[in-house]
Parts: structure tokens; sequence; C-alpha cells
């Protein structure tokens, strides 16, 4: 059998690649090894499905640490607006919610991965489920086809791949698609866990005083050995078994797995700002306040409005502070130490959780080796790369799903003009 185009993965790239390819006239072939397209758009955004995000793009190329400038081509031609006006030409309507993520109204993914499959099959694309592919072929410095382990082989004049990382492997992202760069002669930067738990052995995460303990609107940050701080986040976390999770430690967390690898670095140290938006004096004054205005009343029962309940006997405790202490007996210089714990509240990590427990792979097939503009291999003309498979990562929030969504439909589009 022939086709100009085959694309490998059914998943939020290769969905979009099967649609941009087929648009632009071309016989396409849509393969994918499980059972059925778009399992992890399925389950994204909490399964409500994030489509995009709409801030401006530069904006927007901010929360894509991992390699984000690349994109700048890809998102010029269909960038998160057209995302936005491809869905709603598809008849989905769109709302916009916290820092710009865009869901549909529906509020299920489903909606989304249906009317994508929908688009697929209405574009006469060929799909199969079910249809592992073993090889891909090259030859002569170009592609030639897929080869299936039935033996079957597939020629075509461009292969896509859009198999994803290695993150969710439940989903079927299991790394495929690396091997294939790897005998085309690409490099594939080391891959590690983005978006992800951030694990410690501190002593209230080993005794589980603090486990289930949500904290909202605070700032969370990543300091380097030097004392430097190397992120900060703000907004809303929460203490684990092991650590801690939430929007805030899942950005955080690459960068926790940056400074491990850096000389014999067994953890890193963040520091959690309970009240970001006043400094330590002003904490200090506060807290202070609050203490003589109630003065007969223990510190401990005094602050239980001002901080989490649960974590004021282990922040009184490090701060050599006793919980029964009444206005009259508190010692300054403790309590100064107190509102510095405050707005530094300090957490050993010693890793995160494994990257089949990410949400994102960081890493993948090296930029240098792919053209910004096409997606297309530098090293084998013909072959193609898109979403996650590439080294590029993002934060949650509609920005991997963008990055996904733009590359596919570069590489669907240039593959489908390609000689």
């Amino acid at each position: 059998m022939n086709y100009e185009v085959i694309i490998i993965g059914g998943g939020s790239a290769g969905l979009m690649a099967a649609i941009a390819a087929s648009k632009n006239g071309a016989s396409t072939l849509l393969l994918d090894k499980g059972d059925k397209l778009g399992r992890k758009l399925g389950i994204s955004g909490g399964g409500r499905c994030n489509v995009t995000n709409n801030k401006e793009l530069d904006e927007l190329i901010k929360f894509i640490p991992g390699n984000g400038r690349f994109l700048y081509s890809a998102l010029t031609s269909f960038g998160n607006k057209d995302i936005i006006a491809f869905f709603e030409g598809l008849g989905i309507a769109l709302k916009e919610e916290d820092n710009g993520r865009m869901f549909p109204v529906s509020d299920k993914a489903k909606t989304v991965v249906d009317a994508l499959i929908g688009q697929v099959r209405k574009q006469g694309v060929d799909i199969r489920i079910n249809a592992p592919v073993k090889q891909v072929l090259y030859e002569d410095g170009r592609v030639q086809g897929v080869l299936l382990p039935s033996g079957e082989r597939i020629t075509c004049r461009s292969v896509i791949v859009a198999t994803g990382g290695k993150s969710v492997p439940h989903t079927g992202s299991t790394g495929d698609g690396y091997p294939w760069a790897e005998r085309a002669g690409h490099s594939i930067t080391e891959l590690f866990p983005t978006e992800v738990p951030i694990t410690s052995n501190e002593p209230y995460i080993q005794s589980k005083e603090l486990q289930g303990l949500s904290l909202r609107d605070v700032s969370l940050s990543v300091w380097n050995a030097k004392g430097k701080r190397v992120t900060e986040h703000r907004g809303d976390m929460i203490f684990t078994h092991f650590g801690v999770s939430g929007p805030i430690a899942l950005r955080c967390s690459q960068f926790v797995v940056k400074e491990l690898k850096k000389g014999d670095a067994r953890n890193a140290l963040l520091t959690i700002d309970l009240r970001p938006d006043q400094s330590a004096a002003e904490v200090y004054d506060e807290t202070l306040k609050l203490a003589g205005h109630e003065a007969k009343k223990t510190i401990k029962n005094v602050l239980r409005s001002y901080l989490p309940e649960r974590m004021l006997p282990v922040l009184l405790k490090e701060s050599g502070l006793d919980e029964q202490l009444t206005y009259d007996h508190i010692p300054k210089q403790a309590w100064l130490a107190f509102a510095k714990l405050i707005k530094a509240f300090p957490m050993r990590a010693y890793g995160t959780l494994k990257l089949e427990d990410a949400f994102v792979t960081g890493g993948g097939v090296n930029l240098k080796e792919i053209d910004p503009k096409t997606m297309q291999s530098k090293l084998m003309r013909g072959l193609y790369f898109c979403g996650e498979v590439l080294d590029i990562h993002g934060y949650t929030g509609g920005y991997n799903i963008t990055a996904a969504f733009s590359t596919g439909y570069s590489a669907g589009s240039h593959a489908a003009l390609a000689d």
C-alpha cells in the first residue's frame, strides 16, 4: 500500500497532523498501537481537556520553559488563537478560566476528542488502531515507509512521528519514537520527569502530620547550592505522604530535578512563603499585634485564623516557641525567627516521583536537528516529529497541548506538500 503521509500516534499532535496533512490534499494514514485514539487527551485537564491557553504569544512562550522559543515559527503559523478558532469552527464552544486556560463549555474532554476524530474521518484519513509500528524504513537518506509486526510494509513519502514521551504510559506513551529517531541519526537529550510531585523526607513529611493539608495562594521557591533563587511560583499546593504536589509544586519540579543533577547534590532546598504579599517585618508586626489584642490567649489559639492551623505546631516548634505562650511572655528574637519562617518555610527535596508518574516528559529529540519551520528532520528527508517526542516541555495549564497542536499542524502541513 502507498500513502503520501503516514502519521504514527493518535494523540493531540498526531490527530492535528492528520487534519493538516489531509487538508493539504495528501493521502494520509494514521496508525496507533492502542485500541482508541486521543487517550491522553481524554484525561487531560482533569478530564475536562484544557485545549490551549489564551495568553499573548510572548507571554505564552514564557510558560514553556523547556525550549519554548523553538516554537515561535510553529505558533506564528498555528498558535493558540488559531486553536481556539479551529475548535469553535468544529462547533465546540470554549470558555476561559483562570490564568487564560481554555476549556470546552461542556467540561468534557470527550467533546474535544470526538470532534478531532470526527474531523479526521471527515477529511478522508485512513485510520488503523491496534496497529503498532515495528520500524520506520529509511534508505539513501530519506524515508521509505513503515514496517508493521506482521511483516506488512506500507510505503510513503513522509512519516510523522507523534508518539509522545514516556509519561502517563498507560495512555500509550512508552517512548516508541526515540529508537526510530536514533536510527535516523538523531540524538535524544536526556529524559526526565516534569510536572511531577516532589519527594521529601523532612520529619514533618515522614510523620505525615501535614499530609492532605492544602495551602492556598502561597509562593514556592527553589534555590540553588549558592543560595540563589532558581524559580518561584505562586498558587496552590498540597502536602502528601511523600512530599508535596499541586500546581505550584508541579511547576517547580523540573527545577528540583535540574538542581539535583548538578555536582553531588543530595537534595534541593525549597521554601514556602505563606504570606507572599507581606514582608517579614510586616508579618512580625501583624502577628505581634494580633497576640497583643488577645493577650490572655495562647499564641496557638490567636494565630489559628492567620496561618494554616495544622502548620502552626510545626512553625512554632521550628522557631523554639511554646504553643501555650501568651503575649506577655513572647521572646522577641524567637518571634522574629517565627516571622521569617512564615516567609520562608524550608523543605529539602531529594527528588520527584518517576518519569512514568509525571504529567510531562522533559528531554526528547534534539531540537538542533529539527527544522523549526517545518518540523522536518535535518538528517533524514521525509521524517517529521511533533508533540512530546520533541525536547519541548511546558507547565500545565494548556501549554503542552498548545505545543502539540501547533507542531502537529506544522508537521502535517509541510509533510503533505513535501517533494
